[in-house]
């Protein structure tokens, strides 16, 4: 048996911790390997825990967190396997000018960019070994059951990451597919090629939503990442290719959720600790409350080791899931911090309104949006762009309307005092090839 269908079987039997003190001890096992690790081959771990080495999760919360600006300010020392910043960073950019996104710097690590959304970049390192892994994860935690073997995946993303390059086995046929390929080239591969799994973000998913009908193949599942999926868009895509979508939530910094058989997205207790807190540094346990920071320890990247790492998204806990994993669920992710909207009410207060919020209003407002973008000015005031699907049964104006007095409503409830302004427009996605991003506010 190979080692990544070991790792696979080893991942579906960790879903099976039947304690909350089994995944604290695997957690806690896991976290003195990497801590004994980096402490030896990396400066700036030996360095930052000389006077203090966490050895269990209440010493991990006692340790200052890092981000990607203290990441990168000392990649070179942070790193255990030598390699210098302004060399990974020149490979990285040379393969995507050269739109060639397979291969290993030094035969040794995947050197990947994040995109940037909070305004910096981001260089990251994956070992050949770990990458070679990753595939199965998503085989073992993409929710997607195995009595839909053989896979045949359409695997849309705007690179093609090296470990998904070795995936392919008798059951396993993976197809890569830009994001920004012409929408008549996805629908021809999707049925020349008999797909019956489609991974795609939703921005993706919303393109192809008019040409539905032009899609002769049945889905047995469509898996969703890079972008927050909306309860109400994933029951829209859902209805509409007639087939179960579920999620998974994976960033640069590691594989931090994925759907189980119910379609519930699991935190990988076993893969990271994802620590969760309140604005005031109080620990988030209850479903439904929502945590403003999030500290991520990943347990398997030993190249790049990310400890107590902070990262910008707002996610809130959901409930006990009824597959029987005691690893937690995610009700839903809200967005990034950075998407947060800030408003003056009419008594001169100021209060947020989370990305979510207005996602749902203005989704549900009216059925023929293909596509919106939320762009709020530093006074407050808020355009929302437009595109409507082809076949919308009512007129651009009605639409804008709906949508106007819709958000204007909701803010109102809240004695927000805010200009709405709604355009009419064409959404591409980003001709960098990032992700797109709903939300942009002036600070």
């Amino acid at each position: 048996m190979s080692s990544g269908l070991i790792d696979a079987f080893r991942l579906f039997y960790h879903r099976k911790f039947h304690t909350i003190e089994q995944i604290r001890y695997y957690q806690e096992k896991q976290l003195r390997r990497l801590i004994d690790l980096s402490v030896k081959e990396s400066s700036f771990y030996r360095e930052r825990f000389s006077a203090f080495i966490p050895r269990t999760l209440e010493d991990l919360s006692l340790v200052a967190p890092i981000n990607k600006e203290i990441m990168m300010a000392n990649f070179d020392r942070l790193n255990t396997i030598g390699v210098k910043l302004e060399d990974v960073k020149a490979f990285a950019v040379q393969k995507e000018l050269a739109k060639d996104y397979l291969g290993y710097y030094q035969d040794r690590v995947v050197v990947g960019l994040s995109s940037g959304t909070s305004g910096n970049k981001g260089v990251y390192l994956t070992p050949k070994e770990l990458t070679k892994k990753l595939p199965f994860v998503f085989l073992a935690r993409g929710g997607i059951p195995l009595r839909h073997l053989p896979f045949r995946i359409l695997f849309c993303l705007r690179v093609f990451g090296q470990g998904f390059d070795d995936i392919n086995s008798p059951l396993v046929h993976l197809h890569y597919c830009a994001t920004m390929t012409p929408v008549d080239e996805i629908i021809d591969q999707l049925n020349s090629k008999r797909i019956n799994i489609l991974m795609a973000p939703p921005s993706l998913l919303r393109i192809l939503l008019p040409h539905k009908d032009k899609i002769k193949v049945k889905f047995k599942q469509i898996v969703c990442y890079a972008e927050v999926l909306e309860k109400e868009e994933k029951e829209r895509f859902r209805r509409a290719f007639r087939t179960n979508v579920v999620e998974i939530y994976q960033a640069s910094e590691g594989q931090i959720a994925s759907a189980c058989s119910h379609g519930n997205l699991h935190i990988n207790e076993d893969l990271v600790i994802v620590e969760l807190t309140d604005e005031q540094g109080n620990k988030i346990e209850k479903p439904g409350e929502l945590a403003r920071h999030m500290y991520v320890t990943n347990l398997v990247n030993t190249a790049q080791p990310l400890i107590r790492y902070e990262m910008n998204d707002l996610v809130v806990l959901g409930e006990k899931c009824a597959c029987g994993s005691r690893f937690r669920t995610i009700d839903r992710i809200l967005g990034r911090n950075d998407d947060v909207l800030y408003f003056v009410t009419l008594d001169d207060r100021r209060i947020p309104v989370f990305p979510d919020l207005i996602s749902r209003w203005i989704i549900t407002a009216t059925d023929d949006i293909r596509e919106y973008q939320v762009h709020q000015t530093k006074d407050g005031d808020m355009e929302i762009k437009i595109e409507t699907l082809p076949d919308a049964d009512e007129d651009p104006m009605t639409i804008a309307s709906k949508v106007k007095q819709r958000v204007e409503d909701e803010l109102r409830e809240f004695n927000i005092r805010c200009e709405v302004v709604v355009t009419m427009t064409i959404l591409p996605l980003p001709e960098d090839r990032s992700k797109y991003k709903r939300f942009i506010v002036k600070k």
